[in-house]
């Protein structure tokens, strides 16, 4: 009779310990999921491509967009195209495992059609305060399991930029600064509050004359003769024939203290708007064009 009624017992036993060992193997199979690291990147936004390189994970980026200017070997790497005007298929066709997107990046339908279709998607937060840039790091670097490269990253460029916030604060004299974005039939498009522009500017020392504005506006002659600047900063590739305008044919512009001293900066616009891990270089090697002499383009091995 014991033995009869010890084989129910025994059987629900053995029903616990395999229902037990299943729990088991899936729990360690989710641990396992979850730390698996990405191996097929795509990578949209400039900034981000620039990151994944600093943290020394190049070889896993299977696509950039556009807007992935540097290094100049991410260059190599296929290309989905434009960060706002992304191609489903394109991503697709490089079977990512994790697809990191800037801010702002789309179409929408296009990133509805990847998630639809299983492609992981983390979007970096944009932005261009100092800490925002910390973030976007840590975010990235965190992704692709890489915390502490991604803090040590970060810190290195806060501490970079306080020191030359130091050394921006014995000039008194500031530089007041013009940032024309584009010129469309004669008429400039300057920078005003709230831009990336602005953001470096006030990085590098300047006093943007534009800064009671929000945003990019076209300015009139008479505008530009009465915001008086000492120096107009423009970009580099930015678009076509975009390096070869001058500002200063516009007579309203030359008639300006910057006009009359030829003050022109031109920097290359991934570097110098780009809000990525060469943030404090761009920002020196700008102050040291604003204030030559006073600071060195060099000291933390700002690029020429």
């Amino acid at each position: 009779m014991s033995n009869q009624t010890s084989f129910p017992s025994a059987l629900c036993r053995a029903k616990s310990l395999a229902g037990a060992a299943l729990i088991g193997l899936f729990v360690i199979s989710a641990a396992r999921a979850q730390t698996t690291l990405p191996e097929r990147i795509v990578a949209i936004g400039g900034a981000v491509t620039e990151t994944l390189y600093a943290l020394g994970v190049e070889d896993r980026i299977v696509a950039v967009d556009t807007t992935a200017v540097y290094p100049p070997e991410a260059r190599q790497k296929p290309n989905v195209g434009y960060m706002r005007a992304i191609s489903a298929e394109g991503v697709l066709a490089q079977s990512p495992d994790l697809m990191l997107i800037e801010e702002g990046a789309g179409p929408p339908n296009a990133l509805a059609l990847l998630e639809v279709s299983g492609v992981p998607i983390e979007t970096v937060p944009d932005g261009h305060a100092i800490d925002s840039i910390g973030t976007k790091i840590e975010v990235i670097a965190k992704a692709v399991g890489k915390p502490d490269e991604g803090k040590a990253l970060s810190e290195a460029i806060e501490h970079d930029l306080a020191t030359l916030k130091d050394e921006l604060g014995s000039i008194e004299r500031k530089r007041r600064v013009l940032f024309v974005l584009s010129i469309v039939d004669g008429r400039p498009m300057a920078a005003g509050h709230d831009t990336a522009a602005d953001a470096m500017m006030r990085l590098a020392g300047g006093v943007n004359v534009f800064g009671e504005i929000e945003g990019y506006k076209t300015i009139s002659p008479e505008s530009a003769t009465e915001l008086a600047p000492d120096v107009v900063v423009m970009m580099t590739g930015a678009g076509r024939d975009h390096q070869i305008r001058d500002p200063f044919a516009i007579p309203a512009l030359a008639a300006t203290p910057a006009g009359q001293a030829n003050a022109l900066i031109r920097m290359d616009a991934a570097y110098l708007l780009g809000f990525g891990p060469r943030t404090a270089q761009a920002a020196r090697d700008l102050a040291s064009r604003l204030y030559p002499g006073e600071i060195d383009a060099h000291a933390l091995g700002a690029a020429d």
